[in-house]
């Protein structure tokens, strides 16, 4: 029970959750129980419609314990008549101050019970000066643009140019501190003299890129409350300076050595839009991609990174509170493989369009929506992350985009509300409480220019009790924990060890469950407690993910992709990316569609099981797996169904493919445009992707189909075994 007895105290499982909620006092216990003990942050998340804001406090002085350094929090225990707390750290007693019973400015005594550092287990207090080292940092934003004949040819130029200039009022910019730049990059480096003072932007071109400097540094790095308009022209004006590009070169090392020059001295975000394979200068990346490696053991290669420059720019970048954000677009090759390490060591994300079509506007819909989200999120700088946990606990592994500072210290130059961390522990001594305690602090910049302090706090019951581990294990948690294990195999091993290992650790925590619980009579079955049930299911699943999926058909920079998403991904996006929700529109009931008047969501059909056995000729399908919304259309549709969701009067009149669909003036258009509207909002607010819509008739283009197909992971795909055999191949691997 928590001091305050708040139902807050306990930590939400969005913000941080533990893959069992009953830990075992040794480590001998819990290497037989095979579960893996772990955790999963995501601490800076955006908060979804109806969530309360974390409290935010300000108190004269941060509480904290002398000697582990453990804030205070809902689980402490006051002692010695209130006038001290016990630490549920390293159980030291320490101090109470004063004003957590009395209020100075109004002189009246106060309920220390009603403190949020005693109610809440997730809290953010502004931090005093002793919290800093310099300055909070302005936010600064440095983009560094590919101009060159492919990414012009695109569209990425002009619809990017266009986007940022619609989302320049979602900058963040509430205290008018925010600084921007831009370079240009093709065979030469394009600089932009954004001071206020001109009328006009000024391009300066520096094609000599081995000996590179800043030309006026003075006003490339500009105030965008000050420079507002000229940034607007150069915006307005970018596309026409480069639409006859015919160089199709790219140095974007020598960019990207030039920006962290510009910027190193502040810190903050490089945000790097590429349409081409950088093959100019020191940097300059091969084009590998061998369709005949696919599917093999030599994969491998070719989801590793082919040049050591990206990655070493990556950790000078984290040393100066630099971080930088990749966006992809292009079909061909870019190696993903390599250039991902910018982002992952430096706390970033990889934003991927391999379809991108200007000429669509579901295309420009989605690069517009997600930039909006991406630049108007909450944002933090120059952070670090720190996990305590109790006597006896160690962090032995660390998953996610970060630097690892020390044993437990991540440095993040700006912190993702959309990125999670994973942790793996282990039980270096028993554990001498009943309860075990994990802290998270992170210690960051906010964007109107705060030092702050957002402190998450769990506990767990400590347990000796075999059966509580297992009857509180928590399978969605340790099915994240796998997959972010299994992504580092990929990259470390290959694709098919990954596979064997993540199958391994199944059985076994299947086997010594089996061992301890099942009598003789069941030693044919597989058997697990209710809470473990779908932990096969999602494992299943896991492996027929393009991440881990065995093809010889999926491009690298597409599994590369994957994986990196798979990475970061928290537990809530993490399970629609391996098991899709799929529902029947055609036999939905009236309410689908409409807002729930006491919850206020949108109510939504009942989930079906991911298996073709569920498609009827006469059926419409609506399946989302976080990245893409499917309509799937049976031959035998009712023709008025038709009309009311397409518009059209028949089955062969609809267009299938990447087709947003058309807003009609009737209640099923509505309902069904509800629906829809929900799973992008919901999708956009947690990971920063507005879903694309795709039509995919029964008998449509056979490559759209197999795309839809592949989501229903039931079934038998490729080498990937039906969910029945995969559950007997697992029963006899258990015997």
């Amino acid at each position: 029970m928590s001091v305050s007895q708040s139902p807050n105290s306990i930590c939400p499982p969005v913000y941080k959750r533990c893959t069992m909620n009953a830990i075992p006092q040794t480590q001998a216990i819990l290497t037989k129980s095979k579960i893996p003990l772990g955790l999963i942050l995501t601490p800076y998340r955006s908060l979804l419609p109806g969530e309360e804001p974390v409290p935010v406090i300000n108190p004269p002085q941060i509480v904290r314990c002398r000697r582990c350094r453990t804030y205070i929090n809902p689980w402490v225990q006051f002692v010695e008549q209130g006038t001290r707390w016990k630490c549920n750290m390293c159980f030291l007693t320490n101090e109470v101050p004063a004003f957590f019973d009395w209020d100075s400015e109004a002189r009246q005594q106060v309920d220390r019970m009603k403190r949020p550092e005693l109610t809440h287990s997730v809290v953010e207090y502004i931090a005093p000066q002793e919290y800093m080292i310099r300055p909070p940092q302005p936010v600064i934003l440095l983009f560094v643009i590919d101009v060159s004949y492919a990414a012009v040819q695109s569209g990425m130029v002009d619809a990017v140019s266009k986007t940022l200039l619609e989302c320049l009022d979602d900058f963040p910019n509430s205290d008018g501190r925010t600084k921007v730049g831009f370079i240009a990059v093709d065979h030469s480096l394009h600089f932009f003299n954004l001071n206020a003072a001109n009328s006009e932007p000024q391009m300066l071109v520096m094609a000599d890129i081995e000996d590179a400097f800043l030309p006026s540094p003075d006003d490339l790095l500009v105030s965008l409350t000050e420079s507002r308009v000229v940034v607007e022209k150069l915006l307005a004006g970018l596309p026409g300076m480069f639409r006859g590009a015919t160089s199709s070169q790219n140095c974007l090392g020598r960019a990207l050595q030039s920006a962290n020059t510009m910027i190193k001295a502040i810190g903050g975000k490089i945000i790097l839009f590429q349409s081409s394979l950088p093959n100019l200068s020191e940097a300059s990346l091969k084009m590998r991609e061998d369709p005949k490696v696919l599917g093999t053991p030599k994969e491998v290669t070719l989801l590793q990174p082919q040049s050591t420059f990206y990655k070493g720019f990556a950790v000078d970048c984290s040393r100066s509170h630099i971080s930088v954000d990749l966006f992809a677009f292009n079909s061909q090759y870019l190696d993903l493989a390599t250039l991902s390490s910018l982002a992952k060591v430096t706390g970033g994300s990889n934003y991927y369009y391999p379809t991108f079509n200007p000429s669509n506007p579901q295309d420009l819909a989605k690069l517009s929506t997600e930039l909006h989200n991406y630049f108007s999120r909450p944002l933090a700088l120059e952070a670090v992350l720190r996990v305590r946990a109790s006597k006896g606990l160690k962090m032995s592994r660390f998953y996610g985009n970060f630097f690892l500072r020390s044993t437990d210290l991540l440095a993040l130059p700006t912190v993702n509300p959309d990125n999670s961390y994973a942790i793996e522990m282990e039980i270096q001594d028993p554990l001498p409480s009943a309860v075990a305690c994990f802290q998270t602090a992170l210690l960051h910049t906010s964007s109107n220019g705060e030092r702050r302090i957002r402190v998450l706090t769990l506990t767990v019951p400590v347990t000796d009790s075999y059966g509580d581990l297992f009857t509180g294990a928590d399978q969605y948690a340790i099915a994240t924990l796998l997959t972010k294990k299994g992504v580092e195999k990929c990259i470390t091993s290959n694709l098919d060890s990954a596979r064997d290992e993540m199958i391994s650790r199944l059985t076994d925590l299947i086997g010594a469950y089996k061992a301890a619980f099942t009598s003789s009579g069941q030693n044919s079955m597989l058997i697990l407690p209710e809470n473990l049930k779908l932990l096969p299911l999602m494992m299943m699943s896991t492996l027929k993910h393009i991440a881990f999926r065995t093809s010889g058909i999926i491009p690298s920079d597409v599994r590369t992709f994957a994986q990196s998403l798979m990475s970061v991904y928290p537990t809530e996006a993490f399970l629609p990316s391996i098991h899709p929700r799929f529902w029947a529109i055609h036999s939905m009931d009236s309410l689908c569609g409409e807002l729930d008047e006491v919850t206020g969501k949108v109510i939504f059909p009942p989930v079906l099981n991911l298996s073709s056995e569920k498609l009827e000729r006469h059926g419409l399908y609506l399946l989302e797996n976080g990245s893409d919304i499917f309509f799937w259309v049976g031959r035998g549709i009712a023709p008025e169904l038709c009309q009311f969701v397409f518009g059209v009067a028949s089955y062969d009149a609809i267009v299938f493919g990447k087709n947003a669909l058309p807003q009609l003036s009737n209640d099923w258009s509505k309902r069904v445009q509800n629906l829809v509207s929900n799973i992008k909002q919901l999708r956009t607010l947690m990971m920063t992707t507005c879903p694309n819509v795709y039509i995919v008739k029964e008998d449509s283009d056979p490559n759209l189909r197999m795309l839809f197909l592949s989501q229903l992971m039931e079934d038998k795909l490729d080498s990937g075994n039906s969910y029945p055999l995969f559950l007997g191949y697992l029963r006899e691997k258990v015997i």
